[in-house]
């Protein structure tokens, strides 16, 4: 057997600001010595002045010519990729589910009642959620994170990885990975957990892990 375990699947992290566009790709290796990281690529592509504006994309051809020259210079072949959305632009609520449904079921709910948490047309936002674990009103519900963007903040995004002819973004598969499969990812959500276990205001314990966790 060797000193390594097979070797996960890279993944490849963009971040557009309101100045660059940085790429980030990471490996994770799991052995005899623990888990080890490894970064595989990094690249930084300025953006123009008018590309990002307050946090919105304003010139999705510019911010697509950006991630397609950040890519070439990252020289990577990945085609998974994460692209947050500014969390300004995310609405978050917290609710309670009854702990028998099954997903899908939850996500049928949701979809009927969404106009009670979001203030804005269901048509014109995305919506995701997940749930967090056993609520503490009772055994019998799961406290279920919904979380909510429009759906330009979202569209500006891929169109402008369309543009560049990389990577389609797959935030949820990224981010299930980190927390899921890395130490740093458990760390961070057993500390949220102790955190909250410690009745400490919602806004500390919520902002120490992104808004799907």
């Amino acid at each position: 057997m060797g000193l390594f375990t097979q070797k996960k699947v890279p993944l490849l992290g963009l971040d557009i600001s309101s100045t660059a566009v940085k790429l980030l790709e990471l490996s994770q290796q799991s052995g005899r010595g623990g888990v080890r990281y490894r970064v595989e690529s990094y690249a930084v592509e300025p953006l123009p002045a008018t590309a990002v504006v307050e946090k919105n994309i304003a010139d999705v051809e510019a911010v697509g010519k950006a991630v397609r020259n950040v890519i070439r210079k990252a020289g990577t072949r990945n085609k998974r990729a994460a692209v947050a959305v500014s969390g300004s632009a995310v609405i978050t609520k917290m609710i309670s589910m009854p702990a028998s449904l099954s997903e899908r079921e939850m996500e049928s709910q949701i979809q009927l009642e969404a106009d009670q948490y979001i203030p804005y047309p269901l048509e014109e936002v995305n919506i995701d959620f997940q749930i967090l674990g056993t609520s503490d009103k009772s055994p019998e519900l799961v406290d279920v994170l919904l979380a909510a963007s429009r759906s330009e903040n979202v569209d500006d995004r891929v169109a402008a990885l369309e543009l560049a002819g990389g990577p389609p973004p797959d935030g949820r598969a990224t981010e299930a990975w980190f927390y899921e499969s890395t130490e740093a990812g458990k760390t961070l959500m057993a500390a949220r957990a102790a955190i909250k276990e410690q009745e400490a205001p919602f806004p500390l314990w919520f902002y120490m892990a992104p808004a799907h966790r």
